[in-house]
């Protein structure tokens, strides 16, 4: 069972149709059938190639998909509307990708200068942010080189909820980490996402950390979906002989 009940099928943020991606001859994604689910957390996970990045970024409409449809509240997600649309998802990208040449504090309030919001209101926000990501004050003003990878990911985090978007999404943000900073910051994003009940959608290799943080389990081979659900579910009675040697292969990381 999930740690929170599962909304009906009408609350789908994101419902992914026949979806697929190539790269020249390569298949990233391969007619792709997907919900997910409004406040809750989503983890897609499965090996390297196997369309997790490729995934979330098209429902940031980063890239467009080849053939199908990816809705956003039962929006079409388009070139035409992937802009205003993007106000309302935030994003981390692997390794934070924060900008080297802005400070901490001028990383977060990119957007929201971008959008002209006033002194007050930047102030105000960041201060909250600052609070809910632990991050010091006095590291607003320091460069990304002089921050830790911790401190990093949290400035990352922070961006992404600038402007209190409906939708977070996270490409791998703790991989790069330390066991020890990963472990704290492990606790800290599920506190953040179960307090702020929003939609996330998280990439990662890490059957446990999926385990962590997941409502919902997405493993993906090779394009294709091959299990969704929870990690009891995968554990219990996994799909096939593929899902099997995955789970026996991270055995020891599971909690």
């Amino acid at each position: 069972m999930s740690r929170r009940e599962i909304p009906p099928a009408d609350a789908a943020v994101f419902e992914l149709a026949g979806v697929t991606r190539h790269y020249g001859e390569s298949v990233a994604l391969a007619r792709i059938d997907l919900s997910i689910e409004k406040a809750c957390t989503t983890v897609l996970i499965g090996p390297s190639g196997s369309g997790k990045s490729t995934l979330l970024r098209l429902l940031v409409r980063l890239i467009a998909p080849d053939t199908g449809t990816v809705l956003f509240e039962n929006q079409l997600l388009t070139n035409d509307n992937a802009g205003y649309l993007r106000q309302r998802i935030g994003f981390v990208v692997q390794e934070g990708g924060l900008f080297p040449h802005l400070n901490a504090h001028d990383n977060v309030v990119l957007m929201a200068r971008y959008l002209r919001w006033n002194t007050s209101r930047i102030a105000a926000r960041v201060g909250e942010l600052a609070e809910l990501t632990h991050f010091p004050a006095d590291g607003l003003r320091r460069f990304p080189v002089e921050l830790s990878g911790g401190q990093r990911q949290r400035v990352s985090l922070m961006r992404a909820l600038m402007l209190d978007p409906d939708v977070l999404l996270l490409d791998e943000p703790l991989g790069a980490l330390d066991p020890m900073i990963r472990f704290d910051l492990q606790n800290e994003l599920r506190d953040i996402f179960q307090g702020l009940k929003k939609t996330v959608v998280m990439v990662t290799h890490d059957l446990s950390e999926a385990g962590f943080f997941a409502d919902t389990i997405v493993l993906l081979r090779e394009g294709r979906i091959v299990q969704r659900g929870s990690l009891t579910e995968l554990l219990r009675a996994p799909a096939d002989a593929f899902v099997e040697q995955f789970i026996r292969a991270q055995r020891s990381s599971i909690v």
